[in-house]
């Protein structure tokens, strides 16, 4: 159980380092930057890095997926019952945290993205 616990909040706190990463995110732009541009896009990804709202989704998404993995585990008739509870339920800690870790990591660069935009900035991509 000790390993199951340690294995979730491994996953947990690397699904979170995963989701950060669009925070840094530096998009294209149409044309030379302006002499602002490097200040704004510090200002811009510390706002988007600072949406925590998303790591919660993440962990959410993850603890969710726990709980699902390990009923479907357990009930999987291969393995023994608690066996197949802690396989599952990391199996789908990884799941559900990986894809809102990618949701959270694409909404962050939008919001970079958006923000650039708003300050002037011509962005494409």
């Amino acid at each position: 159980m000790k390993l199951f616990t340690i294995s979730i909040f491994a996953a947990a706190w690397t699904l979170t380092a995963c989701a950060e990463s669009g925070a840094q995110y530096t998009p294209i732009l149409d044309g030379a930057p302006t002499p602002a541009f490097q200040a704004d896009l510090t200002e811009c990804q510390t706002l988007a890095r600072n949406q925590k709202q998303f790591d919660q989704e993440t962990m959410a998404a993850a603890t969710l997926g726990a709980g699902a993995g390990a009923v479907l585990g357990a009930l999987d008739d291969s393995t023994d019952t608690a066996e197949g509870a802690i396989g599952g339920a990391i199996a789908g800690a990884l799941a559900g945290g990986v894809a809102s870790a990618v949701n959270a990591s694409e909404r962050r660069e939008a919001i970079v993205t958006q923000c650039l935009r708003g300050r002037g900035h011509k962005v494409v991509g």
